[in-house]
């Protein structure tokens, strides 16, 4: 087999990447300045909003981290994860149009908590997939694949939305209605890009749980998990440099838009620059899936990080709009690839039938460092009166978080040495 040809059920689990993708694209771009408008007239400061913008991020993160584990484990059960899948996407969709009514700033972020703990909670699920939908030597690639389809696809209705919201008045028709049809737009590209998977999958790998007890079973192992993995030290010390590196990467994905808009920045201009991040993403991650078959994972994910460290330390400074672009083209290149190579990196070191547990876990870190980032910059730029200062913090993570990656991937290869001694 041609290893870079995808299978069926492969390119299916790739769609739903592309579907999901627009709610993404969505909350980096226009979001945060439709947000920004309804927050002007309620009287807020640019500071408020974008502190009231990271504070809404953060608490549909902790839901998520409090129940994804759970799900995640109840998952594991035979026949259990589609249709939690399909609960998930359908809370998701439901939030995302939903958010066409609210016309109180505090309302709009209660239902946008709503949306993303849903879009949050069908990931979990999602990455999960990827042991039923492939095999361990084509996770990279097809990881990668998922990322840089998602970027890309991710424009069409990004653009359609994008033409509707800036020439509203061209069409005749109000804001509030533009942006109606911009959640109906995006609600539906997600619905049909969901479909061919909830359709054709299947849960090969599953836990021995007792069908009677689900439930019950599923915290049981929940707790046992969690419990013995300080013992597999290389999947421990795995996640905690996770929780650091992606801590930055999830801050910067979410806080872009708000962040310079607070500055003052353009917000066509930041639109534009935003597009063009995913433009560049979905090459870029493709080329990162092919070295995966020269390099190895590892080496691949410490270049990702030590190039975001630096793409931190130059945030600090930005306050021009076409310092916003050049931002925009270096997290482009490195942003699908840091993303796809940590979820096929941790696919490959974890027990398959507990894939629904350990992404459930994989998860805390994930979102629970990016509770922690947007947290910080809201606090900082709050405190101090001066956005910049929150975003120091996130170059500080990459540090700690690429230090923490060499010990785990040290004590993996240990694991894989050891492993291939006994087998001779």
């Amino acid at each position: 087999m041609n290893k870079t040809k995808l299978t069926k059920q492969e390119k299916r689990w790739i769609l739903y990447d592309v579907g999901n993708s627009a709610f993404t694209m969505l909350v980096a771009t226009i979001l945060p300045i439709y947000f920004n408008g309804i927050a002007g007239a309620a009287g807020l400061s640019e500071v408020e909003y974008l502190a009231y913008w990271g504070y809404a991020a953060s608490i549909a993160t902790l839901i998520v981290v409090l129940i994804g584990p759970i799900l995640g484990t109840l998952a594991d059960t035979r026949n259990f994860k589609k249709p939690i899948f399909l609960t998930s996407i359908a809370i998701g969709i439901a939030g995302l149009i939903a958010l066409s009514m609210p016309k109180h700033w505090l309302i709009f972020l209660a239902v946008f908590v709503v949306a993303k703990v849903g879009y949050n909670c069908s990931l979990i699920f999602y990455d999960s997939m990827l042991v039923d939908v492939t095999s361990t030597d084509r996770m990279d690639i097809v990881s990668s694949n998922g990322y840089a389809w998602g970027y890309i696809g991710s424009c069409v209705p990004f653009i359609a939305s994008l033409v509707v919201v800036l020439m509203y008045e061209s069409f005749g028709i109000t804001m509030s209605t533009a942006m109606t049809i911009a959640f109906c737009l995006n609600g539906a590209w997600w619905l049909l890009c969901s479909l061919p998977l909830l359709k054709h999958y299947e849960q090969v790998h599953y836990a021995d749980i007792p069908e009677h007890h689900p439930v019950k079973s599923s915290f049981s192992r929940l707790f046992t998990t969690l419990a013995d993995v300080k013992k597999d030290k290389n999947i421990f010390f795995f996640l905690l440099a996770f929780f650091f590196f992606i801590d930055g990467v999830y801050t910067i994905i979410e806080m872009a838009t708000a962040y310079g808009s607070s500055l003052g920045l353009d917000s066509t201009g930041l639109l534009l620059a935003l597009l063009l991040t995913q433009v560049i993403a979905f090459p870029c991650a493709l080329i990162f899936s092919r070295l995966s078959y020269i390099y190895k994972t590892e080496k691949l994910l410490k270049v990702c990080i030590i190039a975001y460290t630096f793409i931190g330390m130059y945030a600090v400074q930005l306050d021009k709009q076409i310092e916003f672009w050049a931002l925009a083209v270096m997290v482009g290149i490195f942003q699908g690839a840091v993303q796809a190579l940590s979820r096929s990196y941790f696919t490959k070191i974890i027990p398959a039938e507990k894939s629904g547990e350990f992404f459930g876990i994989y998860d805390i870190c994930g979102k629970g460092a990016s509770f922690m980032g947007t947290t910080i910059v809201g606090l900082v730029a709050q405190i101090t009166g001066i956005p910049n200062a929150g975003v120091a913090a996130v170059a500080v993570l990459f540090i700690i978080g690429f230090v923490l990656f060499c010990k785990a991937a040290v004590m993996n290869r240990d694991i894989v040495a050891l492993s291939e001694q006994g087998k001779r």
